[in-house]
């Protein structure tokens, strides 16, 4: 959800007229922060931040559309407030959708050897033998989730 919000807030933010500064700089602002969030640089005092920034803007800004520009970020906080935590305490993304914090790995007591995450690696990082358990090289593993979409036993998260 943290990147839910922040893909809501680019959109605020190009669309900003620029007339008030809590608009113009206040919506970048959270954008970084929420940016640093998903880049695994975050830390608990971003999402205060997040809050304190959402109220100023709200209150403070001229039309509408800064008036509601922190809404996305308000209800993400509201409602899964863990996840923000997760991303700025234990820099872990649970969607794997902040590629930055990913790791995509596989669980040898699901997989059964049958290759097909390997085939489909398209950097050559599940390593193993046929009919062997495979194993995912981190260092090479670019988090695409090919494997994930190919592995017939869910082996892989």
């Amino acid at each position: 959800m943290v990147s839910v919000a922040k893909f809501y807030l680019e959109f605020t933010v190009s669309e900003s007229c620029g007339k008030c500064t809590p608009c113009r700089i206040g919506t970048k602002r959270m954008h970084e922060i929420l940016q640093k969030l998903c880049d695994g640089k975050g830390c608990e005092l971003d999402i205060y931040k997040l809050e304190k920034l959402a109220e100023n803007i709200q209150k403070s800004s001229i039309c509408g559309l800064g008036q509601s520009a922190p809404n996305p970020v308000i209800s993400t906080l509201k409602y899964f407030r863990e996840e923000f935590k997760e991303h700025a305490i234990d820099k872990n993304c649970r969607a794997l959708e902040c590629k930055a914090m990913s790791k995509i790995t596989i669980q040898e007591d699901k997989c059964k050897g049958c290759g097909l995450c390997q085939k489909s690696c398209p950097v050559s990082a599940i390593e193993g033998e046929a009919r062997e358990k495979r194993v995912i090289n981190q260092d090479k593993c670019i988090k695409c989730g090919t494997c994930l979409a190919s592995c017939p036993f869910h082996a892989i998260g």
